[in-house]
């Protein structure tokens, strides 16, 4: 009897998204999971249209694709804000020879053209691969004249061999960028953050404290007028670390990563 009683009364029937019930003689429509995946889809994107419309993004890919080229260029001295140090370096390269300065170039590439689509003006510190400098205070001052929202300069690492993970580097106060070190420690936990969620890369194992690290030693952060952090995205000097880091696809997560982190800053959240 209990089989019998549960059998007709109740029994419903799934077909193409809706759901009939016999009991209450009526559909229901239930949205399949494609559907819902676009509609979240959607969401998000008018999430990030309304929150980078208008918006001033400055990106920063770390070195440049022919500054072994040219020494005597890179390494005259430039002040930094707190010493003097190198107008800027050559970058370091995974072991079968993919350069940072490639990988930063493209994941800014990634992470600009995302932007863009979603509304938010871009400020590129270089616009290709293929040159020498720009001199790590005039990138910094190319972002400050732009009257960028947010900035984001992007590296990579070359620690020991048995290193790995991301950290995320934070200024400290010396006096042109007093007024954005709370807002600049808050975009990095939000960087931070989105790495984790959004990509495979581990948080380092070797440089800073739990994917962080503050640091008075660098122009970028030093001379920066906006919130902005410096990420080093991994260890080129790691087998493991190296593979991600030269794929595509690891490019586009972690450019995908920055704007989420971007996006969840100048939200609020």
């Amino acid at each position: 009897m209990e089989g019998s009683g549960r059998g007709r009364a109740s029994r419903t029937k799934r077909t193409l998204g809706v759901l009939f019930c016999a009991a209450a003689g009526v559909a229901l429509i239930i949205p399949s999971a494609g559907a819902m995946a676009s509609h979240q889809a959607k969401g998000a994107t008018t999430v990030a249209s309304a929150t980078l419309k208008g918006k001033i993004i400055g990106i920063d890919p770390g070195h440049n694709g022919r500054n072994w080229t040219d020494p005597s260029f890179i390494n005259r001295k430039i002040w930094n804000g707190r010493e003097w140090e190198n107008c800027d370096t050559t970058g370091t390269q995974t072991a079968k020879g993919y350069t940072e300065a490639r990988f930063t170039f493209n994941v800014a590439t990634y992470l600009a053209a995302d932007l863009r689509r979603d509304g938010a003006k871009v400020v590129l510190t270089r616009k290709s691969n293929r040159g020498v400098g720009p001199c790590v205070d005039r990138r910094a001052r190319i972002l400050n004249r732009a009257h960028a929202n947010v900035s984001i300069d992007i590296h990579a690492d070359y620690g020991p061999s048995t290193g790995r993970g991301f950290t995320v580097l934070q200024p400290v106060a010396d006096g042109p960028n007093n007024k954005v070190i709370k807002p600049s420690v808050r975009f990095g936990h939000d960087v931070h953050l989105a790495m984790r969620r959004h990509t495979r890369i581990m948080i380092s194992n070797y440089y800073g404290h739990d994917g962080y690290i503050f640091r008075n030693d660098l122009a970028g952060l030093n001379l920066t007028r906006m919130p902005k952090v410096l990420i080093e995205c991994g260890n080129m000097h790691n087998r493991t670390d190296a593979r991600m880091l030269s794929s595509e696809a690891v490019q586009r997560a972690i450019a995908k990563a920055l704007e989420a982190a971007i996006i969840r800053f100048l939200g609020g959240h």
